[in-house]
């Protein structure tokens, strides 16, 4: 394990520190937990991303679409423990 320096001012030290003593941890640990949680959510919205751009490649390639009725219509049968059939994509009207 490596050892890394990270400056702080005053202001955010003290709030670090007082975060910690109501989270019931020590300042280093609630610190790795926010590095580990940013990390995280940072890797999240990476990955949102990347299948966003994969599904508006294929979009753009393909031109078929859900229309936004169908697919609240199948949604709102689904919350409702219903089983569906998933809506047909179609061509895209321009």
């Amino acid at each position: 394990m490596s050892t890394t320096t990270i400056r702080l001012d005053d202001e955010l030290k003290e709030r670090v520190a007082a975060a910690a003593e109501r989270a019931g941890k020590t300042a280093h640990a609630f610190i790795l937990d926010a590095i580990a949680q940013t990390v995280e959510q940072a890797e999240l919205d990476n990955d949102f991303h990347q299948r966003a751009d994969e599904r508006w490649a294929r979009l753009m390639s393909t031109g078929e679409s859900v229309g936004w009725e169908d697919a609240k219509a199948y949604l709102e049968a689904r919350a409702r423990g219903e089983r569906p059939r998933r809506p047909a994509a179609r061509k895209l009207v321009r």
